[in-house]
């Protein structure tokens, strides 16, 4: 899936997150605890060198809480890495961030610690920083993109915390994250086709979380397709047009909108054993590329006259 979405801003504030990496200690990265692996940034691996990282997969009470474990597992075994999977209803558990600082830093004992704290668009970023906060710093939305500038927040327990705009990178390679961004709501609707975005989710969760399905919207029987079970919640829910035909539009806003609140029930969107799948789908794809484009290079296709 083609994403079609990268404001002004996200370019500017790339340039200004590669300015900061000096002064910074580590980084805090906040991932969508549904979509751990597409809601990275694949950047920040390149840029952190060293550092340390903690990951916070947030919206975990919307997530999987098996799979959510088996990620947290997965992640850690990277040097450097630490993991806390939350929610933004338990502040308690997001001012351990302050202390898990601390404890990755041993040697910035009584010392200010420099942190950035990065996140894909409307994963929770803001929220999490008027929560370490305690007071209202960041503005907070449904929306993606609602952060547009660099932040310096001093927190207690000389934590410094470096707040950047939620980043999406330019290309997103791997067709399956970019439509579990928009399954979750992280780019804006106005970047995807409704009905898309809705077959995909559906495919995945007829496979996955039936029971989930079946249970929500009182189904008798499993529908077989994706088309099927639309058309089955589009008739209960009266979203038809004249002539008695379900408006497919209409009831994919309604189906996507509810699975992003969680009333489907907590689902993931990928295991750590997709993500090695799909990972290696990638780099073949990309090697692919690069063995086509050298075959189109002036100098081969000259030779090749001669």
């Amino acid at each position: 899936m083609a994403i079609h979405w990268y404001p002004g801003h996200m370019h500017k504030a790339s340039k200004e997150i590669k300015e900061a990496l000096p002064k910074v200690d580590l980084f805090i990265e906040v991932l969508d605890a549904r979509i751990p692996y597409s809601s990275e940034n694949p950047v920040l691996t390149q840029l952190r060198g060293a550092k340390p990282v903690i990951k916070i997969l947030n919206k975990n009470d919307l997530a999987d809480p098996l799979i959510t474990q088996q990620w947290q597992a997965y992640l850690e075994q990277e040097q450097g890495v630490k993991t806390l999977a939350l929610s933004t209803n338990q502040p308690e558990r997001i001012r351990q961030i302050l202390e898990l600082c601390r404890k990755l830093l041993p040697n910035k004992q009584g010392k200010i610690i420099h942190a950035m704290i990065m996140g894909i668009p409307n994963v929770g970023k803001s929220t999490l920083i008027n929560i370490l906060a305690g007071r209202t710093i960041a503005k907070t939305g449904n929306e993606p993109a609602v952060t547009k500038a660099q932040q310096r927040i001093d927190l207690d327990n000389h934590i410094v915390l470096h707040d950047t705009p939620g980043v999406l990178w330019p290309k997103i390679h791997n067709p399956h994250s970019g439509y579990r961004l928009a399954v979750t709501g992280a780019i804006k609707d106005t970047a995807m086709e409704y009905e898309d975005v809705a077959f995909y989710a559906v495919d995945y969760l007829l496979k996955a979380y039936a029971d989930n399905l079946m249970q929500r919207y009182e189904l008798d029987k499993l529908p077989q397709t994706e088309l099927e079970f639309l058309e089955q919640i589009g008739t209960k829910r009266g979203c038809l047009r004249s002539g008695g035909q379900v408006d497919l539009n209409r009831i994919s806003k309604i189906f996507l909108t509810e699975l992003r609140a969680g009333t489907i029930g907590p689902i993931s969107l990928e295991t750590p054993s997709m993500r090695e799948q799909e990972m290696q789908q990638v780099a073949e794809a990309k090697q692919k590329k690069a063995e086509q484009d050298a075959m189109k290079k002036p100098g081969r296709n000259k030779s090749r006259r001669k």
